[in-house]
């Protein structure tokens, strides 16, 4: 922010949107205080190591040190900033809804850490339920009540779009930037704040991790209603998953008449009223937000008496994508029990060692329940899913060939690049059975059909 007075922005949560958000800020020259209550996670950040696999975010946070601190106790606060963002977890409870404990947490220490004539503008950047905003408001108030401090407070609504494995170059180019206020003053700050995306001239001291686009637009700035902002972040998720399912639909009758789905999804997509983007068939959606946040807008509509149809179809969709997997190996190798199947991709997208969600967990919980024996492996999530899996009695393989090895099939459930280009003519030799079943339509056929793998794809004309 050269030439202009730098920001003191406190940011709540170091998770992937709290953290590359806070780098971001940091490396535009304001001084960006980032805590949160996971003492392991603040000590490694300070250690110069980055806790989540996030392209450029290592460079970026380079970048950015001088202006950032850590900090995990709210003992630590400072409360004469001037900016706090919430970008706090917000999981799924077992019923669907969202858990707001963090949230609300988060807002009752802000109101405890409140300094009298102090006037901080609290942003919500996690992904809440419609109404969270003022509830968060509420919660502040009612803590400086107690205090017996009655001053007018500013909360606002900023939802993020970033997307895992692309979060630092979503946040530097992005589409849009959405703020939910009614306030003249959140929205000066705010475009303050981000003005060096808007007009996309980062400082000159700033080395981008990761090149600017060419002939990128400008972001669009939107300043709505609150309830309009949290609203738009739920709606763009679930349509872009519902584009998913629906060409994973098509998927199905594709392999049924004879019509291959990638053809099917070009053909769709030069309409510019639909583009190709999230029309790619596969194995389903996962991850920590599409299946979060379609639930969470399922589950708001009921409360409002509205039945939400179409996300409804979207969920039950997805779920029979998973379920394909398995029927295309019975079809295959019949029973499955003792049967040695390896697994290519763990998280639940490439380039991220996120798992939440992923596909990959519910095919091995489904194979173990069969009796195969399962093998697995993934560049970087490995780690990630023994920790998270750790009486699962499976096989982690370090070395790729090695997943090939006596297996009877192979089931590619993440798209890594490297994936694509591997030499399956001569993997195909150390098989038992030689298949392959692409859930991600990533490989080249007529290779595969030549080194003698029967193939599966997803509503992929190979015959």
């Amino acid at each position: 922010m050269e030439g202009e007075q730098k920001l003191r922005i406190t940011m709540i949560g170091a998770g992937y949107v709290g953290l590359t958000t806070a780098a971001i800020f940091a490396s535009f020259g304001n001084d960006v205080t980032l805590l949160d209550i996971n003492k392991d996670k603040i000590e490694k950040l300070k250690q110069g190591e980055v806790p989540i696999f996030e392209e450029g975010l290592g460079e970026l946070l380079e970048v950015a040190r001088p202006n950032l601190t850590f900090i995990s106790s709210w003992g630590s606060f400072n409360s004469k900033t001037e900016l706090i963002i919430i970008t706090v977890g917000t999981p799924m409870k077992e019923n669907g809804d969202v858990d707001l404990t963090s949230v609300e947490k988060v807002a009752k220490s802000i109101g405890q850490k409140w300094s009298n004539g102090s006037q901080p503008i609290v942003i919500i950047k996690s992904t809440v339920p419609v109404g969270t905003t003022y509830r968060v408001k509420e919660w502040i108030e009612e803590e400086l009540k107690k205090r017996e401090i009655n001053q007018e407070i500013y909360v606002a609504s900023n939802p993020e779009f970033l997307r895992e494995g692309l979060a630092v170059y979503d946040s530097l180019y992005p589409d849009r930037i959405v703020i939910g206020t009614d306030s003249s003053h959140v929205q000066d700050l705010l475009k303050r704040l981000y003005s060096p995306i808007l007009n996309q001239t980062f400082p000159l001291s700033l080395k981008l991790p990761i090149q600017q686009p060419d002939h990128q637009p400008k972001p669009v700035w939107l300043v709505t209603e609150i309830k309009s902002a949290e609203l738009i972040k739920y709606a763009a998720n679930a349509f872009l998953a519902m584009k998913i399912s629906f060409i994973n639909e098509i998927a199905r009758l594709a392999e049924k008449v004879g019509a291959d789905i990638t053809e099917v999804a070009e053909g769709i997509g030069l309409d510019q009223r639909i583009g190709t983007s999230y029309l790619k068939a596969g194995i389903g959606w996962g991850g920590g937000c599409f299946p979060k946040d379609t639930s969470a807008i399922l589950n708001q509509g009921k409360e409002k008496g509205i039945e939400m149809s179409l996300v409804k179809a979207t969920i039950d969709v997805n779920q029979k994508q998973k379920e394909w997997v398995i029927s295309k190996l019975k079809e295959a190798l019949g029973d499955l029990k003792n049967k040695e199947i390896g697994i290519l991709g763990l998280s639940f997208k490439p380039n991220t060692d996120d798992i939440r969600g992923a596909i990959s967990i519910e095919i091995i919980e489904k194979l173990l329940e069969l009796g195969a024996a399962i093998k697995v492996y993934d560049p970087i999530a490995i780690d990630n899913f023994r920790k998270t899996y750790p009486k699962w009695k499976i096989k982690y393989i370090k070395k790729i060939e090695e997943i090939f090895e006596h297996s009877h099939a192979i089931i590619l459930v993440t798209e890594w690049k490297q994936f694509k280009t591997l030499p399956y003519g001569e993997l195909a030799k150390k098989m038992e059975d030689k298949i392959i079943i692409d859930g991600r339509n990533l490989l080249d056929i007529a290779p595969l059909i030549e080194a003698g793998f029967q193939y599966f794809g997803v509503g992929r004309n190979y015959s």
